[in-house]
């Protein structure tokens, strides 16, 4: 589940295929199980679940299979993860920032090392790479829904950040802090968004031409195949990809 940005586009467009699918739902039932042990099993009662539910009806996860999630954070045996973040480089200086749902830190520092080591990049501490991003709220909402006039109106009164009109949707951006608030008002009134999340958003972009653009592309794919990693944004700027 990258982060928003070209890369959410692409990974969504390239995971098709049932092995990738699969992948995305075992990631996707981390989440949930994880949301509703910490919290209510209610997920409205429970603005972490309820946000990770709704993340795996947009990726067209089985009811059956959120259920079982669900059902997982009761058991007594289930392992106890953490979420953790490991920055890191990638070649042509491009910043990392990679979020883990883990039970073995050290297994994910590891394997995160290794894939960052064979493609000319490295880990690094944490707070190198954050200082070039800002962390906020992300909700999409379906153009047909509101108009311009009704999205802005609705945003400032809820309490967002900023709100612009794109292509096909509507982007409200939020402090991180204030996320859960602004979605709960926004949840009043329509049933669904075409995304939502908390994401890492660079404050400015490294244009990269195709071919390292594509080599980028490369090391981002397997970082998404590692077990463990949930969300992987960048200060790349993976435009000048195809789809």
């Amino acid at each position: 589940m990258a982060g928003h940005s070209h890369w959410a586009g692409i990974k969504h467009k390239k995971g098709r295929a049932d092995k990738e699918r699969s992948k995305i739902f075992s990631k996707l039932s981390r989440e949930i199980t994880v949301s509703a042990k910490l919290g209510d099993k209610n997920p409205d009662m429970n603005p972490r679940l309820r946000t990770a539910i709704q993340a795996a009806k947009q990726a067209n996860m089985p009811k059956d299979n959120i259920f079982r999630a669900i059902s997982k954070s009761e058991m007594s045996s289930e392992k106890n993860y953490e979420n953790l973040r490991y920055e890191g480089f990638g070649p042509f200086n491009i910043a990392l920032i990679i979020e883990t749902l883990t039970d073995n830190k050290n297994r994910s520092a590891s394997s995160i090392r290794t894939v960052l080591q064979k493609n000319e990049g490295r880990l690094g501490e944490l707070g190198s790479t954050t200082h070039l991003f800002y962390n906020c709220g992300i909700l999409h909402i379906d153009k047909k829904k509101f108009s311009e006039e009704e999205i802005f109106e609705m945003a400032t009164n809820f309490g967002a950040k900023d709100c612009r009109n794109l292509d096909n949707y509507h982007e409200v951006i939020s402090e991180k802090e204030d996320f859960y608030k602004v979605k709960s008002e926004f949840e009043k009134k329509l049933d669904n968004f075409q995304y939502s999340g908390i994401e890492w958003r660079p404050f400015n972009y490294l244009d990269l031409n195709k071919e390292k653009s594509e080599k980028i592309l490369q090391i981002l794919e397997s970082l998404e195949e590692l077990d463990d990693v949930q969300n992987i944004y960048t200060n790349a700027n993976l435009e000048n990809i195809k789809l």
